[in-house]
C-alpha cells in the first residue's frame, strides 16, 4: 500500500448487516457499502468512507497547483463516514425545502444558486424529517480524503496533462467541465461559451448536467469533480499552516479568516486546473452562484 494513503477496512460500518435507523435500505458492491435515504419520493444514496490517512494537498511539482494548496500534510481521519455519492440533487431539495432555486432546472441535475448559509438552512430540514440522520456538510480534509478514493495523484484516475486552459481530456471521463460542459447540453437557457478560450469541444452553451453521468472513483463517488462546486463546512485560510490533522472542520471562530467558506473540486464553468482533487477555493457564506452546490455527511458514531 502507498504509504501517503493508508486505509482502515478493518470495521465495517454495519452491525450484523443491519442498516441504520435512519436509512430506508442499504448495499454492498465492488466499490463497498451503502446505505439509503428517502425523503418523500425521492432517495438518495451515501456511500461508507473508512477511517484511514492521507497527504493533504498537492505536491509542489503538479501541474496547475495553486500555492494555496500546501503545504502537504498528513491527515488521520480516526472515524470513518457517511458521504451522499452525487451532489444534492434539485429532486431532494425540493423535497425538503419546497422550491428550486437552480438556473439550470430539471430533477436530476445537482441543486445551484444555493449559498453556504442555504445548505445549513437544508441540513437542519432533513434532520428534522429524518430522526436521527444526523447530516452536516463534509470537512475539507473529509471531502479531499473521500475524493481521493485512495489515490495520490491529481485525479482519481491518474495524473492530468493540461493542454489548454480549458482543455485536459483526462478530465473529460469523469467531470463536466469549463472544457466539456457544453457536450450533449439540451436546456434551452444555456450560458454562452463563445468566449471561453482554449476549449477541449467547440460548444458554444454550457451548464451542470444529471449527476452520476461521469465516472464514479474508487469508493463510488460521482462528480466530486466538477459540475458544481461543493461548500465544506471550514472557513477559508490561505495556506494549510497551522491546520487540523484530525479531519475535523478548520474553523476560526475570532474571524479573523474572513467568514469565507471552503469550497471544493471545480464546476462546470472551471479552467482544467482548477478541477483536481487538491484544488480549493472559497466563497462568502451567502454567495447564490450558478456553479456553488453541496453534499451531505454523516460522521459515524
Amino acid at each position: 500500500m502507498n504509504d501517503l494513503f493508508a486505509i482502515d477496512t478493518s470495521w465495517h460500518p454495519l452491525v450484523e448487516g443491519c442498516p441504520p435507523s435512519w436509512a430506508s435500505g442499504w448495499g454492498e458492491d465492488r466499490r463497498g457499502v451503502f446505505v439509503e435515504i428517502s425523503v418523500g419520493t425521492v432517495d438518495q444514496r451515501l456511500r461508507w468512507i473508512p477511517p484511514g490517512r492521507f497527504m493533504m494537498g498537492s505536491p509542489s511539482d503538479e501541474p496547475g497547483r495553486w500555492e494555496a494548496e500546501g503545504p502537504q500534510h498528513e491527515v488521520t481521519l480516526a472515524r470513518g463516514f457517511w458521504l451522499f455519492d452525487t451532489p444534492v440533487t434539485q429532486a431532494l431539495w425540493a423535497a425538503v425545502m419546497g422550491e428550486n432555486p437552480s438556473r439550470f432546472k430539471s430533477p436530476d441535475r445537482p441543486v445551484e444558486q444555493v449559498s453556504w448559509e442555504d445548505a445549513q438552512t437544508f441540513l437542519e430540514r432533513i434532520n428534522g424529517r429524518v430522526p436521527g440522520l444526523d447530516l452536516c456538510l463534509p470537512s475539507e480534509a473529509q471531502w479531499e480524503y473521500a475524493c481521493r478514493g485512495g489515490t495520490t495523484s491529481a485525479l482519481y484516475t491518474g495524473d492530468m496533462e493540461i493542454l489548454g486552459e480549458r482543455n485536459a481530456p483526462a478530465l473529460d471521463p469523469i467531470a463536466w467541465y469549463g472544457g466539456n460542459s457544453g457536450r450533449e447540453f439540451e436546456l434551452e437557457d444555456g450560458y454562452d461559451t463563445t468566449d471561453w478560450p482554449e476549449k477541449q469541444y467547440p460548444d458554444t452553451k454550457a451548464g451542470t448536467h444529471p449527476v452520476g453521468r461521469k465516472g464514479a472513483n474508487p469508493w463510488g463517488l460521482y462528480d466530486m469533480l466538477g459540475n458544481v462546486w461543493e461548500w465544506c463546512e471550514d472557513h477559508w485560510h490561505n495556506s494549510y499552516e497551522g491546520a487540523p490533522t484530525d479531519g475535523s472542520p478548520w474553523l476560526d471562530e475570532s474571524g479573523k479568516a474572513g467568514g469565507g467558506r471552503v469550497v471544493r473540486g471545480g464546476s462546470w464553468i472551471s479552467d482544467a486546473r482548477s478541477v483536481r482533487s487538491a484544488c480549493r477555493g472559497w466563497n462568502p457564506p451567502g454567495y447564490r452562484l450558478v456553479y456553488l452546490g453541496f453534499r451531505c455527511a454523516r460522521v459515524q458514531s
